[in-house]
């Protein structure tokens, strides 16, 4: 097969793929089905929260937050693209399907996680684990058994709980090290 033959035929699956998974939502997945509504308020609630964010640190706390949100969007579409990790519903065929997770739930949960670790001097990494575990063994049994999210190939909780952990590390370490960058020690001038 030709350059320009695979590019057709990836053009023309990929229109396929769209064209099918619009029908799926159109069917089960739109506004008139609670599971829309369900993903709906798990995008909205969580955003509410950011009510509580300390506006004097919101640059550091936002920079962290959104960190979360690209490393996990970016993981989530590989496990999807790849069938690992299925998310059945959402909000609109045009976004990632796990939007509401990726965008709001995850960024909101670990931000809040954050802020209240460096301000109360808790141990952010213990806390981590404790959060990982409270979102991939309660919130996403309670996704899998209503039939939000699905695991094939050999993928499942534990090891969106170690990813999820990796990520909010990650994460962690990146603003530590912007925070040193931006405000090296005394000591060193």
């Amino acid at each position: 097969m030709s350059y320009r033959e695979y590019w057709n035929q990836i053009q023309e699956t990929k229109d396929e793929l769209n064209s099918l998974i619009s029908s799926y939502w159109s069917g089960y997945s739109n506004v008139g089905d609670w599971e829309f509504w369900v993903v709906l308020s798990l995008l909205v609630f969580p955003l509410l929260l950011l009510y509580f964010i300390d506006r004097n640190r919101i640059f550091e706390l936002f920079c962290f937050g959104y960190t979360v949100h690209l490393l996990w969007t970016y993981i989530d579409m590989i496990l999807e693209n790849y069938n690992y990790l299925t998310h059945t519903h959402f909000i609109t065929p045009l976004l990632p399907f796990a939007l509401t997770v990726t965008t709001s739930l995850l960024p909101v949960g670990f931000l809040l996680l954050y802020q209240y670790c460096t301000n109360h001097k808790k141990n952010f990494y213990i806390c981590t684990i404790v959060l990982s575990a409270v979102f991939v063994f309660v919130f996403m049994s309670v996704e899998r058994v209503i039939g939000l999210v699905e695991f094939t190939r050999g993928m499942n909780q534990f090891y969106v709980f170690l990813i999820d952990i990796v990520i909010a590390y990650i994460s962690y370490w990146f603003i530590t090290g912007i925070k040193r960058f931006i405000t090296p020690d005394a000591d060193d001038g």
